[in-house]
């Protein structure tokens, strides 16, 4: 369905975009310096995970109906060229033969592309990014097929163009009817033969302009006059006569009741303005004969185009057609009261004029105008449908349930409804429309959806559901659903196949409901038409044009390829074509005695592939290197025998086999298309990604079933499907419909596939490299969120509202006794070395070849780790914890010796209380006291201990921490050897605190008040080392999300910087290599850590954030594999983040460094003051330098100055020089 042209001759690439060049633009480096933190790691709850790198990057895929078309970058991620409002269809780039590339053409059901309004097919420039709207289309292009050898495009599908119905093609900068002008039916596929023919496929049975009914004889609706504004300029004066309104429904009688008449001797105009737009096919005027008057000449001219239109009509005196524009006659003749007149081209108009030149008689006039169309409307207001005037006794008709209101066209070709649904009323609002059928046949039904931009409603709208009962017996029906999110007006079939007329007992009908997925959605309904497909035009869903010629052949057997088409039973569809070598390949739905949904087409014969085929229809074919790859709805050949065509399948040409792709996949495939992907180190190669409604990768032997929703990655190297490999990959999402290749092997896609990021869940290794932050993925088997063959899914989630936080919520690194084992937390499941399933909580020991266990059997597999700590060889776990260990029954705290790998024997008496969590874990440096906070009353042996209590590690025992507070606490920690911050909702002594603190020597608790803190506290985190200095955040008490920094009594928001669904899990004070601008809530070396379910304003959704005083710039972006918003719970540490003092000063070790060093010197100082001063004191004395006496007596020089005279005068006033 989805084809891609293949050019063999290489051109220049020098005005080729690269995907990976020009397209976005890369972020300011993080600067974090996480080498002083030792080994640094991610925990959370998500299966995919990307650093923040460039601007406009997304994380996910598209929801709203919208696609995009995607380039490749370096890191797997995809850069997204243009968006569409709604979906792409095909596409391929336009080659010159001198081999420069004219554009990239995408076709599809848009309306608009890059914001560009452009309905169904556009040109985009790959090198300036320009769009070019190809307009003229109406209708779906569902195929294309870019010829560089003509340098022509082929587009197919469901729509009208000029004279073309289904297909034309583009030349020259301009739109070119093919000879045969179009199809009867839709094109879903074309292709290029060997010959060089262009083949057509799809549902069609006969060629544009030859089939057996003639648009006289066509079915025919009348279109609704009686509603229009009806106006005239030259109508007579007489009484009741020059009404233009008397014409509207015309009766056949002669008692001037129905009479309009212009004055007399005057030309004038009748005008009908219309609240919805239409295509005329034919017009019937009534002529008067009042009094001998009549109209002789006039025209027919189109509003707003204001184009004078060409017609058709029948000679009644030769018998002749005829033509007329500007002067069409109209004969007088009282035994034809009227005269039928057929419009030469489709042109839309919502008003029109008749202007009269002349006139039989005194003067002009009319006795009845009609308009008919050969489709059949139904209308959303029910005052469009056919007038009540007519005789017929079935009329289109529509019924709303509900507050439907009119809503004017302003862009749109009609008035249409609109309503608002919200929960009490999604399951009470419909609209059903009953079109007026007038003969059973094969229809093709098109829903009518008005843009939102006309209406600034885009945001409100989402998916209708849609759905059908066609035929009396209810065998033909069907349930589709559509988005609504368009930005134009558009245009979706959403069904082909037989109906029956409308009786007095059957009515076919088409109803558009709410589809439930949104509690508030904005519905639009306007029209649906249903247009009758020819069945005896001579072909069959495939047609060979030779475009060399400028006739058409109609002898369809002298084609393999039309006559194989006839052979096939009635009603074939061909979905799908495509050209290897010397051979084509149809597939689709089809069959006859040979055939079975897909065959070939080789050297001018039909041949069958092996198994007869496939026993099901085929959606799509793409081929690459000796395979053709098959997606579709079969499960097997039709001639069986086959194990693993579940859906998908290959066909090898070498070996003319049939080959499975694994055991295939658990539902069917729309689309298969190239994508490109770095499966080695060593370069990227083409996979084939296969889209449409699965869910999971049948399981294959001994590989296990892989979730994939919608998407399915099959790697031909590896031969094996992507999600099943163990290698580095990115998480991918969203679905592909179309793909190309530029001839410099660039890769392009449409659809809504996103990358999520690097397949890691749970948890991630972070390192810093030249200033930017990149993500390691761990040696660890945390199970995502996948299929499982049981009814419950194998990834935990939370189960109460207690239990809030699912994923790896902590971690610590544990390197006593030469180990090194890093310990991850949470509410998670994972898989060990030796295969076993790990709840909770989980050992990675480096020391031992990165071995994986677990925690031994005791814990609740429900239950939610928290906060951890270590004391010594103790690991403290907190948290939703149960079970039973030992002989002790666990709540709330549980310890385990990480030297002996075991649960410790003695284990804490359980806390008690109505939903018993503790949250914060927090031993006292140099003693065996640990503190635990959270919600609690008491110990299970009665002992009271609200919300914060001590265990004594030695003594195995619990001890109370004053009684005076109550709530809900957070997070702990210690501002000195005796005092401890508590943080969360709190009250001391029945007074409503966010903040207290404990006195570990009175032993009393003290609020600590700050009424700039809107609500409880959730996060925290000291920014020095006493907490003087801080950041809190958590839920302000009207529902906003809050984050403060607190610096002694100044208390700063940060504003602005997060939207709603913003949940702050982690706070932490991060170094910086690389100094930001000062500001007085950070240091310059410093950066606030945020980390959680964040939604950051102007960007959108992030797992872990810095701020730097200025910005909140995102860091991390975190996907689960359903799409979802991520989160970070904590980033922990293998080394100590060591705080600075609460003077932002130098660290503990620097001062006293410092200090001692001043100390020394002032010391030295005052000796050198000393000796100085002495020195000065002695030459004023009259002291003098002794002269060195060679080979003296040292023992008589001694006794010249005696020591004790010296010494004993020292410092004195001497009243001249001793005497020597």
């Amino acid at each position: 369905m989805h084809l891609l042209s293949r050019f063999g001759p290489r051109v220049s690439t020098a005005l080729i975009l690269l995907a990976t060049q020009g397209v976005s633009q890369t972020v300011p480096a993080p600067n974090l310096d996480l080498n002083s933190l030792g080994e640094v790691t991610l925990a959370g709850d998500f299966d995919a995970i990307s650093v923040y790198s460039s601007l406009g990057q997304q994380q996910g895929h598209s929801s709203n109906g919208t696609q995009s078309i995607l380039s490749q970058l370096p890191t797997g991620a995809f850069d997204y060229l243009w968006s569409t409002d709604a979906s792409i269809q095909a596409m391929c780039p336009l080659v010159l033969q001198d081999g420069t590339i004219s554009g990239l053409v995408v076709g599809g059901n848009f309306t608009s592309i890059g914001g560009v309004a452009a309905r169904s097919c556009a040109m985009l420039n790959v090198t300036t990014r320009q769009i070019e709207a190809l307009s003229g289309l109406q209708g779906t292009v569902s195929a294309l097929y870019c010829d560089q050898e003509t340098e022509t495009v082929y587009v197919g599908g469901a729509f009208e163009a000029g004279n073309s119905t289904n297909a034309i093609a583009y030349k020259s900068g301009s739109w070119s009817s093919l000879p045969f002008a179009g199809f009867d039916a839709p094109v879903t596929s074309i292709t290029k033969a060997p010959n060089g023919h262009i083949v057509f496929g799809g549902s069609f049975t006969g060629l544009g302009n030859v089939t057996s009914t003639s648009v006289h004889n066509a079915q025919t609706q009348v279109i609704n006059l009686a509603s229009a504004s009806i106006s005239a300029q030259g109508n007579t004066t007489s009484a009741g006569l020059g009404d233009p309104r008397n014409v509207v429904c015309p009766s056949n009688s002669s008692d001037g009741t129905s009479t309009f008449l212009f004055a007399d001797n005057t030309p004038g105009s009748w005008r009908a303005d219309l609240a919805f737009g239409f295509e005329p096919t034919k017009l019937r005027l009534w002529n008067t004969n009042q009094d001998g008057r009549g109209t002789k000449t006039w025209r027919f001219t189109a509003l707003p185009i204001d184009g004078i239109m060409n017609l058709t009509y029948t000679d009644p005196e030769t018998g002749d057609t005829a033509y007329c524009d500007a002067r069409c006659p109209l004969a007088q003749n009282a035994s034809q009261p009227y005269q039928d007149f057929y419009f030469v081209n489709l042109v839309g108009m919502n008003s029109f004029t008749i202007d009269v030149s002349e006139w039989y008689g005194d003067g002009a006039g009319f006795d009845g105008i009609e308009l008919f169309q050969n489709d059949i409307f139904a209308y959303a207001i029910e005052a469009f449908n056919e007038p009540t005037c007519e005789t017929s006794d079935v009329r289109s008709e529509a019924t709303a349930t509900g507050p439907w209101y009119t809503t004017p066209s302003r862009q749109s070709v009609s008035d249409y409804l609109t309503v608002v649904v919200g929960p009490t009323t999604v399951n009470t609002t419909s609209i059903v429309f009953e079109p007026d059928v007038q003969k059973s046949g094969n229809y093709s039904i098109i829903v009518y959806t008005p843009g939102c931009i006309q209406d600034s409603s885009c945001s409100a709208r989402a998916i209708v559901n849609v759905s059908g009962t066609l035929t009396e017996g209810g065998n033909q029906a069907f349930d589709t659903q559509l988005f609504q999110t368009n930005n134009f007006d558009k245009y979706d079939q959403v069904y082909q196949g037989h109906v029956d007329a409308a009786s007095s007992s059957f009515r076919p009908s088409v109803t558009i409901t709410p589809s439930g997925l949104q509690t508030d959605q904005l519905i639009v309904a306007s029209r649906l038409r249903f247009g009758l497909i020819s069945s005896t035009g001579g072909l069959n869903g495939l047609f060979d044009y030779n475009p060399n010629s400028d006739l058409v052949d109609m002898d369809f057997s002298q084609s393999a390829i039309n006559n194989a088409g006839t052979e096939l039973h009635s009603n074939a569809h061909v979905l799908a074509l495509t050209t290897q070598d010397d051979t084509i390949y149809a597939a689709g739905r089809f069959s006859d005695d040979t055939f079975e949904n897909i065959m070939a087409f080789h050297k001018n014969n039909a041949t069958s592939l092996p198994g007869g085929g496939l026993n099901a229809p085929v959606n799509a074919l793409y081929s690459l290197d000796d395979f053709l790859y098959v997606g579709g709805n079969f499960t097997d050949t039709n001639q069986g025998g086959v194990d693993g065509l579940n859906n998908v399948a290959a066909y090898q040409f070498s070996k003319n086999a049939w080959v499975s792709l694994g055991a295939g996949l658990d539902g069917p495939v729309e689309a298969v298309v190239p994508l490109k992907m770095n499966i080695s180190q060593s370069s990227s190669e083409t996979v084939v990604a296969f889209s449409g409604s699965f869910t999971q990768i049948q399981r294959s032997g001994s590989a296990p079933a892989e979730r994939a929703n919608g998407l399915a990655i099959w790697v031909p190297s590896k031969n094996a499907w992507l999600q099943s490999l163990n290698i580095p990959k990115e998480a991918l999402v969203g679905q592909l419909y179309a793909a190309t290749f530029l001839p410099n092997n660039t890769w392009l896609g449409a659809g809504t596939l996103g990358s999520l990021g690097l397949a890691m869940s749970g948890a991630a290794g972070v390192r810093s490299q030249s200033g930017q932050v990149a993500l390691q993925q761990l040696p660890i088997t945390i199970t995502p969120n996948s299929v499982s063959t049981s009814s419950t899914s194998s990834r935990k989630r939370a189960v109460t509202a207690a239990q809030d936080l699912t994923g790896v919520n902590t971690g610590a690194y544990y390197s006593s006794h030469g180990q090194n084992v890093t310990v991850f937390a949470g509410h998670f499941s994972a898989t060990a070395t030796n295969g076993s399933t790990i709840e909770n909580l989980m050992f990675l020991n480096g020391s031992n070849n990165n071995l994986v266990i677990g925690a031994p059997p005791g814990l609740d597999s429900n239950s939610t780790i928290k906060s951890i700590a270590l004391s010594g060889d103790l690991l403290l776990a907190g948290g939703q914890i149960t079970g039973r260990v030992g002989d002790t029954n666990i709540n709330g705290l549980v310890l385990y010796d990480m030297n002996a790998a075991e649960f410790r024997a003695i284990q804490p008496a359980s806390l008690e209380g109505p939903n018993v969590v503790v949250n914060a874990v927090t031993p006292l440096s140099g003693t065996s006291a640990v503190y635990v906070g959270g919600a609690f009353d008491q110990t299970s042996q009665g002992l009271p201990c609200p919300c914060v209590c001590m265990y004594d590690t030695a003594t195995s025992q619990w001890n109370t921490v004053g009684t005076e507070l109550q709530g809900n606490v957070s997070a702990l920690f210690w501002t000195s050897s005796s005092t401890l911050l508590a943080a969360g909702n709190l009250s001391v002594a029945n007074n409503q605190t966010f903040l207290a603190k404990y006195d570990t020597h009175h032993q009393t608790w003290t609020a600590v008040s700050n009424p700039g803190i809107p609500g409880p506290v959730t996060a925290f985190c000291p920014a020095t080392d006493n907490a003087d200095h801080m950041w809190v955040a958590g839920t302000a008490n009207n529902g906003s999300t809050f984050l403060l920094e607190i610096d002694g009594d100044n208390t700063r928001p940060v504003v602005n910087a997060f939207s709603t669904g913003t949940t702050i899990h982690g706070l932490q004070i991060m170094p910086l290599s690389k100094d930001h601008k000062s500001t007085p809530l950070l240091d310059d070396d410093r950066a606030l850590l945020v980390t959680g379910q964040l939604n950051i304003t102007d960007f959108g959704n992030a797992a872990a954030a810095l701020y730097n005083g200025t910005d909140m710039t995102p860091l991390i972006l975190a996907s689960t594999l359903d799409g979802n918003p991520g989160s970070i719970s904590q980033v922990f540490t293998s080394k100590t983040n060591n705080l600075k003092s609460s003077h932002r000063g130098h660290s503990k070790g620097i001062t006293v460094l410092v200090a001692l060093c001043a100390a020394l010197g002032t010391v030295f100082l005052i000796i050198l003051l000393g000796i100085i001063l002495n020195r000065i004191q002695r030459r004023r004395a009259g002291y003098k330098t002794v002269p060195s006496v060679p080979y003296a007596d040292k023992n008589s020089n001694i006794h010249r100055v005696p020591p004790e005279a010296l010494l004993g005068h020292l410092g004195s006033k001497q009243p001249g020089a001793p005497t020597v």
